[in-house]
């Protein structure tokens, strides 16, 4: 850890609008801690968000950011990282944002193994929207759009990334502030695409996936048997519906990010001087 850097200095002067008990606050505190504890400080930190109360985060933080469009913000931190492969790149979304309208930005951002950090906030429910249901939301969730249910299985994320070719899948809990904080800290050392999902609960318009609830049924796999490297592990973990598990479900320990693979280490932030001959210095500032 560098010896000047701490998580305060990842605060923004914004104060947060989430709800009070907002799931966001311990999920936003664990990426902070986990950027400062990886020796990471704001001028070499770019944060992107999308659309929804996870969006929000990129004002909380103080880093470089960009508060993108709804499902878009994985296509902008692919770019943020292959322009400027020397800064940490972390992506924060929300289950409607990344697994509904960026589902397909989500497939592609795995299999490529960008090297950056994304971070989904779960609350299997749309809250800026003031509650429906998301595509994490149980079967039988009911919402005042959904009064009985979406009727759809949800969406299984990690099944997803896995089937997808990812080489770090992780769960963490927002409430338990350190292992939040070690699960994210080891998807930012994790050299190519770290994916985790956090179960950050709705205190306003989900009174089902409680903080308790959420409590009393995680199975942390540090306390079982569970192989990390093992694809079948993972499988078998990511495929248990009568569980819910925290913790490093898969990570590659050979994996080579997208940027070594092709060879893309130069900045190419800086445009070349292009203007036609002759052009103005207002005209060459564009070029």
């Amino acid at each position: 850890m560098s010896s000047d850097i701490r998580f305060t200095d990842f605060k923004s002067d914004k104060q947060p609008t989430w709800c009070p008990g907002c799931g966001d606050f311990g999920t936003m505190n664990g990426m902070m801690k986990a950027l400062a504890e990886t020796g990471n400080d704001p001028d070499n930190t770019f944060v992107v968000a999308g659309i929804g109360c996870s969006g929000k985060i990129g004002t909380y933080m103080h880093s470089y950011a960009l508060h993108g469009v709804h499902g878009r913000a994985l296509p902008v931190g692919t770019g943020v990282k292959l322009a400027r492969p020397d800064i940490e790149v972390m992506v924060a979304g929300g289950d409607g944002d990344g697994y509904s309208i960026g589902a397909g930005h989500f497939v592609h951002a795995v299999r490529r193994n960008v090297d950056m950090t994304y971070v989904v906030m779960d609350n299997r429910i749309y809250g800026l929207t003031k509650g429906q249901a998301s595509p994490t939301s149980r079967e039988d969730f009911e919402t005042s759009t959904s009064p009985e249910g979406p009727k759809q299985p949800p969406v299984n994320p990690h099944a997803l990334a896995l089937a997808s070719g990812a080489t770090f899948i992780a769960q963490s809990f927002s409430s338990d502030a350190l292992r939040h904080q070690e699960i994210i800290q080891k998807a930012v050392e994790h050299d190519g695409f770290g994916f985790v999902n956090v179960y950050s609960p709705c205190v306003t318009f989900n009174d089902v996936d409680t903080y308790d609830y959420f409590r009393d049924s995680l199975v942390d796999l540090k306390e079982t048997d569970h192989d990390p490297s093992s694809r079948e592990d993972a499988k078998d973990v990511i495929l248990d519906s009568e569980q819910e598990h925290q913790g490093v479900i898969y990570q590659d320990e050979e994996s080579v990010p997208y940027h070594e693979q092709h060879g893309v280490d130069e900045d190419m932030s800086v445009i070349p001087d292009g203007a036609p001959e002759g052009a103005t210095d207002l005209v060459r500032e564009f070029y």
